[in-house]
């Protein structure tokens, strides 16, 4: 095979492997695929380091230096930065390189635990934002631009803000009203967006959130896009930020032996969209209007922006991303945990997550032209054979904060006690619980245990929501602080 100077990272490294050199550098497999069956199957022969013609991701000149402009043409923006430890890595070399210790930082409720994450190891200080809660299905809806400007006006010291946008479940944010509101005042603006790299691409989709204003975004490329899992994809305009300190921080959050595997995944992922992204995100839109056709006669599982109600509007929410499938059992006998069970165990479909109230299917640009049909015959089936709720509950989701007495980086440093959860309010937690997926924090070090608190965790444990605690066993115990 010959190489250019336009081929690939992966045709450099299949090109490598049929040299047939001797392996005396890293990995200890050495490439040789025959030590056992689980290498070739995981295509070690192409797994190598940082030799010569490959490029280093710390300090690109050549091929991976090339893909990342073409990444930043992509998405039109000044910088981008392939990273291989996932959006969590970025996020947290994103708000390291924003902000000094102590600073304090306007933050969504609702971020993923890598946020809170970041506060606590850089020493911040969150004034939270809660979203308000969608009164149909109980969504987190979103962040507003007065909630913004109303936020900042009490804390005029904010030196970065920071919210989700897609969510988890599909749910957009105003990002140019927001960034409108932040930049009158010279603050940057942090969006996470893990679960938008496909938003603005192709007018298929929503804008992205550079487009809108942001100074910085994070995309998780595997969980849209054609990439392998791990990674994701860190944009910058150094408009208030330097942008030699997040390339800085780029490198401490990363491996400094990146792998090739997921870099030539990267890579090939940019020179696919580069080429193809007209045509599938065409099909892509095709499939999700076709699935709305098909689950238009569902009784009771409804489906927000999709099915029947394609193109509704909902109070709290500024718009949701079509590429989320949310399933709402609200008014069904299933709860979101057992329709995601029966789904797997019926008719073999995965979703990516469900929580009491609903599930969400995600979709991607390599959802096939099977899954319109699959997906919403199974939901049809489901919908007719177990019927209404008998009673539809009442939305409990906690509408305040738990009040704060330490800050996150002091309570999660200290040794506390184990207790039972019940037993534990009035006492400031000393870990984080959270539903796992999606992620976000229901307390956090240093706040309060209230009884509000306990209820809503005895609500998703009774769904048969997965609950985690970083050092208790929730529902059951937790590491309590004594105030």
């Amino acid at each position: 095979m010959t190489i250019t100077r336009n081929s690939s990272l992966l045709e450099r490294l299949q090109a490598h492997k049929e040299e047939g050199y001797l392996s005396l550098h890293m990995p200890g497999h050495k490439e040789n695929t025959g030590l056992a069956s689980y290498l070739n199957v995981l295509n070690a022969d192409l797994d190598i380091t940082e030799l010569p013609g490959f490029d280093d991701l710390h300090d690109p000149e050549e091929v991976l230096a090339r893909s990342m402009k073409k990444a930043a043409a992509l998405w039109d923006v000044p910088k981008s930065w392939f990273q291989v430890n996932g959006s969590t890595g970025a996020l947290l070399a994103a708000i390291r390189g924003a902000t000094r210790r102590g600073d304090k930082i306007l933050v969504a409720r609702n971020c993923h635990k890598a946020i809170y994450h970041a506060m606590e190891l850089c020493g911040l200080e969150p004034v939270f934002l809660l979203p308000p809660v969608e009164e149909t299905f109980g969504l987190s809806g979103s962040i507003t631009p007065e909630m913004v400007a109303s936020a900042l006006e009490a804390h005029p010291d904010v030196k970065l803000i920071v919210y989700p946008s897609p969510t988890y479940d599909g749910v957009l944010s105003d990002t140019a009203g927001i960034c409108a509101v932040a930049h009158e005042k010279s603050i940057p603006v942090l969006v996470d967006e893990a679960h938008g790299a496909h938003l603005g691409l192709t007018d298929h989709f929503p804008p992205h959130a550079m487009a809108q204003g942001a100074d910085m975004a994070v995309a998780s490329l595997h969980k849209m896009l054609p990439s392998l899992t791990q990674t994701a994809i860190l944009h910058a305009t150094g408009r208030f930020l330097k942008i030699p300190q997040i390339n800085r921080q780029t490198g401490i959050f990363q491996s400094s032996s990146p792998s090739y595997l997921l870099m030539a995944s990267m890579d090939g992922c940019i020179r696919l969209l580069e080429e193809q992204k007209e045509e599938l995100f065409a099909a892509w839109s095709r499939r999700l209007a076709e699935f709305d056709d098909l689950a238009k006669g569902l009784k009771h599982l409804r489906l927000p922006g999709h099915g029947g109600e394609a193109g509704a509007s909902y109070p709290g929410i500024f718009g949701l991303d079509p590429a989320k499938i949310v399933i709402s059992t609200r008014n069904s006998a299933l709860n979101g945990v057992e329709l995601m069970e029966r789904l797997r165990e019926d008719y073999k479909i995965e979703l990516e997550m469900a929580l009491d109230r609903y599930a969400v299917a995600m979709t991607g640009l390599g959802t096939d032209d099977t899954m319109p049909a699959r997906l919403a015959q199974a939901l049809l089936e489901l919908d007719e054979k177990y019927g209404p709720a008998q009673e539809v509950a009442p939305l409990e989701t906690l509408q305040e904060l738990p009040p704060r007495k330490m800050s996150i980086e002091e309570a999660a440093m200290t040794e506390g006690g184990v207790d039972f959860l019940y037993d534990s309010m009035g006492k400031v937690c000393g870990e984080y619980i959270w539903a796992y997926p999606p992620g976000i924090p229901l307390i956090t070090p240093g706040e309060v245990i209230t009884p509000a608190l306990v209820a809503d965790v005895e609500r998703l444990y009774r769904a048969g929501v997965k609950l985690i605690g970083t050092r208790g066993k929730p529902p059951y115990t937790t590491v309590a602080i004594e105030g």
